[in-house]
């Protein structure tokens, strides 16, 4: 069966927000639902693939379609979990600045190499792991995105970071360079309840982004931060947790705003 497949970068230009434990979370927990979906690490880091259990591996990035060394269909990697394939990342992948600013429509790159994956019809959902940046990659990343889900951890500064990215998105779409584009949702993690300024903060974005904000808040929970370390979603490691849970209630309300 052909699927309608979403590509959605997970973005922030900060870093220790929440976004790459969103992406392992919502895939495992969008898997759990039967739906099909690649995960696109796109840090040099590479914590999104070694949190679904792969090691970092020289040549199986992104970097290497880039550079002409292989394609795409090459470098997707089946993950230990169903429904859920992986690009991974590795050091490399700093070098792909470089490779992109050298091309000559450099924000088209990471979508010229995500149409031959849409053409193939096989997956829901693409989940894109932005790097912690504002640099070429992640631009061309959100050039490549039908939207984008901000994550943002419940302190004051996370506000400041929220306008960048609201603004660059508004750039990609009235130059051009992707009209459709959309703030699909803002996530609100970390979230403590037993401290005000987490939920004044909560309370302050909503009032500016009103229903694009989701009812879903990820709380500060010790086995999301444990999980990681077992190559592991939270989804997976411990199933009844509180962020798990949370996850798994994010993940709906995620598939209902999204469509596939």
């Amino acid at each position: 069966m052909m699927r309608n497949t979403r590509v959605i970068a997970i973005a922030n230009q900060k870093g220790g927000v929440g976004k790459t434990t969103t992406v392992v979370n919502l895939a495992a927990a969008l898997s759990e639902m039967g739906r099909t979906v690649l995960v696109v690490d796109l840090d040099p880091q590479a914590n999104a693939t070694s949190g679904l259990g792969l090691q970092r591996q020289p040549g199986t990035s992104l970097y290497a379609v880039l550079t002409g060394a292989k394609d795409v269909a090459d470098i997707i990697q089946p993950t230990p979990y169903e429904n859920i394939n992986i690009i991974p990342s590795e050091l490399d992948l700093a070098g792909a600045e470089i490779e992109i600013a050298r091309q000559e429509n450099h924000l088209a790159v990471v979508r010229g190499v995500l149409d031959r994956v849409l053409a193939a019809g096989v997956f829901d959902y693409v989940l894109m792991d932005c790097p912690p940046s504002l640099g070429i990659l992640m631009t061309s990343s959100l050039a490549a995105a039908d939207g984008i889900v901000v994550t943002m951890q419940c302190e004051y500064y996370a506000m400041e970071g929220l306008s960048v990215i609201t603004s660059l998105i508004a750039q990609l779409r009235d130059n051009g360079v992707n009209p459709g584009i959309q703030l699909e949702g803002i996530l609100m993690t970390m979230f403590d309840g037993r401290t005000r300024l987490a939920t004044d903060v909560v309370n302050e974005v909503r009032a500016h982004f009103g229903d694009k904000v989701y009812q879903t808040v990820i709380p500060r929970n010790v086995r999301i931060s444990e999980a990681p370390s077992f190559g592991q979603p939270v989804i997976f490691y411990d199933p009844a947790s509180r962020g798990a849970e949370a996850y798994r209630v994010f993940a709906q309300e995620f598939a209902r705003r999204v469509g596939a």
